[in-house]
């Protein structure tokens, strides 16, 4: 069996009460009493729980992150940059999915309520944003990650998806690209509207507006990518480039041309968003934006971290820029 607090309690003749001062040098304690104590503890083999010796001095040690699920395609990357410094800084972390909905939810308020953590990580599930706020406003440190276009009252870390997606404008005109088809996201999402905007934006102060008919909004899945491509070839809407808002659908987009027969990129240029190890894969390599996401989740740890320390949680968005990366979908090298 192993050995309790309470063991250790009764060994040397004192209550649970002191052994958990003596464990956490909080309150006074008679010297000889202290002495007792260890000396029991070292003689039993009393080890206490890192979980109880926080709990104690008011601190876990732990940081919980909540996230929609664990089967979106950008997800590990941003989980790996937040465990990465969490895990430097002697920390754990706590994980919460929402694959179960309200259930899910249920067993994340548990946890808030059992105080298991410390702070919060969030990349948020659709619906609870006014929970994570009340939360936040009630005393919980809160970073979100990838704040998509709710600016909540809280910090958040970012990057920048108008931006990016000017930058694959500036490419393909660049390449002489005058008809792209563009393959959007969810158009309830912030990101979709902010990369359709920065995207449309670079076209038209060309002079070359995007024709509406070449919007295909999507879900950001391989299969979306695919049937927008399919669906305008067979309707035969002329398109010299494709702008997917995310590799997945680029890579869909691929797959659709290359079992129609067009070449890329001689006759359609691609470029996709997020530049995930995927794109180095696909055939030919995909030319995407890159969205810094083990930067995003690691700067959101860092500022959670730094507030335990004693720091203020940022009052602005931390914004990390996107960048660039050309490759054979565009290039043709």
């Amino acid at each position: 069996m192993p050995i309790t607090i309470a063991d250790v309690a009764t060994r040397a003749g004192v209550s649970k009460t002191t052994v958990s001062r003596v464990l956490n040098g909080k309150g006074e304690v008679d010297g000889r009493t202290a002495d007792r104590v260890r000396a029991v503890i070292t003689d039993l083999g009393y080890v206490p729980s890192a979980r109880a010796v926080g709990l104690a001095r008011g601190r876990t040690r732990v940081v919980g992150m909540l996230v929609p699920a664990l089967t979106w395609p950008w997800m590990g990357e941003v989980l790996q940059g937040a465990v990465d410094v969490v895990e430097s800084e002697g920390y754990g972390l706590l994980l919460s999915t929402c694959n179960r909905g309200d259930e899910s939810m249920r067993r994340f308020a548990s946890q808030v309520s059992a105080k298991s953590f410390d702070g919060l990580l969030v990349v948020e599930p659709e619906g609870t944003l006014d929970y994570i706020t009340a939360l936040h406003e009630r005393g919980l440190p809160v970073v979100l990650i990838d704040d998509r276009g709710h600016q909540p009252g809280f910090p958040s870390v970012r990057t920048t998806n108008a931006a990016g997606a000017g930058a694959a404008a500036a490419h393909l005109l660049g390449l002489g690209r005058r008809r792209p088809l563009v393959v959007t996201g969810l158009s309830r999402f912030g990101c979709t509207r902010e990369r359709l905007d920065g995207f449309a934006r670079g076209y038209a102060e060309a002079g070359l507006p995007i024709d509406p008919a070449l919007v295909v909004e999507g879900d950001f899945t391989f299969e979306c990518g695919r049937a927008a491509v399919e669906r305008l070839l067979a309707a035969g809407v002329p398109f010299d480039a494709v702008f997917a808002h995310n590799d997945l659908s680029a890579a869909g987009a691929l797959q659709a041309l290359r079992d129609a027969g067009r070449r890329v990129p001689q006759d359609v240029a691609v470029v996709g968003f997020d530049d995930l190890p995927l794109a180095g894969h696909t055939h030919p390599p995909l030319s995407s934006v890159r969205q810094p996401l083990r930067e995003m989740g690691a700067a959101a740890a860092r500022a959670l971290i730094s507030h335990f320390a004693g720091a203020p949680l940022p009052d602005q968005p931390t914004i990390i820029p996107t960048s660039f990366t050309a490759r054979a979908s565009t290039t043709g090298a």
